[in-house]
């Protein structure tokens, strides 16, 4: 049995452009029209999830999907530092937060809660067949890169996630990889 989660990261808001941290908000009417762009040219698949946030519910309403919310995909919980542009933030919370997955000064969800939120997720759907798209964040797509992989908490900082992206993974029912997959 073989699966592919294709990842596709939500369009920008307004934090986004703001420098600031995400909080529940549509797409920046530019990200919206992207989106739009990049439907067409989507994989097919057997099912679509997005996260409840409404960034991902309109981002899968712009690529013309009709998917099912998935509370496991929902952005990480940023807690009182939602809204708030990282110059605004008290520096020594912002580098205890960077340096120690498992503080959240915030009040919210740590990086390592993060990573055990998407590690289940993760291990919830590898026995599925098929191909799944999944609608979420860039700070969920980091914590799956980074359990895939293997990595330490401390490479969640060396992933980047652009808005719209698409990241592949594949299962053998057993493991996920990553898949890089040449352009078309």
């Amino acid at each position: 049995m073989t699966g592919r989660l294709t990842f596709i990261c939500c369009g920008s808001t307004d934090a986004n452009r703001r420098g600031a941290f995400p909080r529940d908000e549509p797409l920046e009417p530019s990200a919206f029209a992207q989106a739009q762009k990049l439907a067409g040219r989507l994989p097919r698949a057997d099912r679509i999830w997005h996260g409840p946030g409404l960034s991902a519910a309109r981002t899968a309403d712009a690529l013309g999907l009709n998917g099912t919310a998935v509370e496991a995909l929902r952005d990480q919980d940023f807690g009182n530092w939602a809204g708030r542009r990282l110059a605004d933030l008290d520096p020594a919370d912002l580098a205890a937060w960077v340096s120690d997955p498992a503080t959240a000064p915030h009040g919210g969800e740590s990086l390592h809660d993060l990573g055990r939120r998407v590690s289940g997720f993760l291990e919830e759907s590898i026995g599925l067949s098929g191909h799944t798209l999944a609608i979420t964040h860039a700070s969920v797509i980091r914590a799956a890169v980074c359990e895939v992989l293997g990595a330490p908490a401390s490479a969640f900082w060396r992933v980047d996630v652009e808005p719209l992206c698409l990241t592949c993974l594949t299962s053998d029912g057993r493991r996920w990889a990553l898949r890089i997959a040449a352009s078309r």
